[in-house]
């Protein structure tokens, strides 16, 4: 059996982000046993936007919450849109009750 790259790994995790939940790069690297590695989970999530089946990018923040992948959406404010039609209240390029809406692969996951 081929072993998963970390991106696909990245991936795999970030895809069970339910709709209206947020996570973030730190919780992600820490959850695959690569603490300290957030900044690979945001390249991973920068190279995202080919993989098949779809990886919900804009759930990834980081760790206050705000939107600092935005940038790498296309359009500048296409990562709040998303967001926001998940129902997702967004003020100042940041999530509003993110502490709320933060789901912890940690705690939502199993090993």
């Amino acid at each position: 059996m081929e072993e998963m790259s970390f991106y696909d790994q990245v991936y795999q995790v970030v895809r069970l982000i339910p709709a209206g939940r947020v996570s973030s790069y730190g919780a992600i690297a820490s959850y695959l046993g690569a603490k300290g590695s957030a900044r690979m989970v945001g390249y991973a999530m920068n190279a995202a936007g080919t993989a098949v089946p779809p990886v919900p990018a804009h759930r990834v923040l980081n760790r206050n919450g705000l939107l600092t992948g935005k940038f790498h959406f296309g359009a500048p404010d296409m990562m709040q849109q998303l967001l926001e039609n998940e129902g997702i209240k967004i003020v100042n390029d940041g999530v509003k009750d993110f502490k709320i809406l933060f789901w912890d692969p940690a705690i939502e996951l199993e090993l």
